[in-house]
This record gives C-alpha cells, sequence and structure tokens, in this order.
C-alpha cells in the first residue's frame, strides 16, 4: 500500500513543480528573457527544505512515503535541472551552466539542512 502513498504525493508534487515554476516566469514579467531557470531552482530549494524538515521531524514510515518521497520526489527535478544546465552551456552561456550547478548544489544541501535543523533533527 506504501506505493499508494507515493503516487498521491507524486500526483500533487508534479503539478506544484509545475505551478512554481509558472509563478516564478509570471513573477519576472512578460518578456523577460530566459537568463536563468529560476522556476527549477525554486521548486528543487523548496522540495529540499521540506525534505529536510520531514527527515528532521522523524515522521512516520506512512507520512514520509506521502510527503518526502511522493510529493518532493516530484517537485523536485533533477532531469529538468540537468536539461536546463546543458541547454545553457549549448547556448553559450557556460558561466551561468555552472553557477546553476554550484547554487544547486549548495543551495539545495543548505536547504536540507536547514529543514532538519528547523525540525530539531540535528542536535536537537
Amino acid at each position: 500500500m506504501t506505493w499508494l502513498l507515493v503516487a498521491i504525493g507524486g500526483a500533487v508534487g508534479a503539478p506544484l513543480r509545475y505551478l512554481t515554476d509558472r509563478a516564478v516566469q509570471t513573477y519576472q514579467g512578460p518578456g523577460v528573457p530566459y537568463v536563468f531557470p529560476w522556476g527549477t531552482f525554486t521548486a528543487n530549494i523548496a522540495g529540499s527544505l521540506l525534505l529536510g524538515v520531514l527527515t528532521g521531524a522523524a515522521v512516520s514510515s506512512p507520512v514520509h512515503a506521502l510527503l518526502a518521497t511522493g510529493l518532493c520526489g516530484a517537485l523536485t527535478t533533477y532531469s529538468t535541472f540537468s536539461y536546463e544546465t546543458l541547454r545553457l552551456a549549448e547556448t553559450g552561456r557556460a558561466f551561468l551552466a555552472a553557477a546553476n550547478v554550484l547554487a544547486s548544489l549548495l543551495a539545495g544541501l543548505g536547504a536540507v539542512f536547514l529543514g532538519a535543523e528547523l525540525a530539531g533533527g540535528f542536535g536537537g
């Protein structure tokens, strides 16, 4: 039955990722040229923070399956991050591609650690 919880969480997380990306693009305004993949970056950091909170709070296995594996798994996206980084590099924006990799790694790790700390998971 765990697979059903994962599927339900994923069914919420995937549209949430899409809506996050659209909201960030709307915030940037119409006609703003694509420079940096802020939508994917935002979704990945938000998912990492939530995963840290869930892990730090030591939630039950069913809640972990629903929210951590399902929701966070679908909200965050390694494939889109990889594709957008490749597109930056292919279009001559190697610096932005490298910045995306470094910023995503550092911010993602920072967010998961912060989330766990906020939930009392480290030294708490």
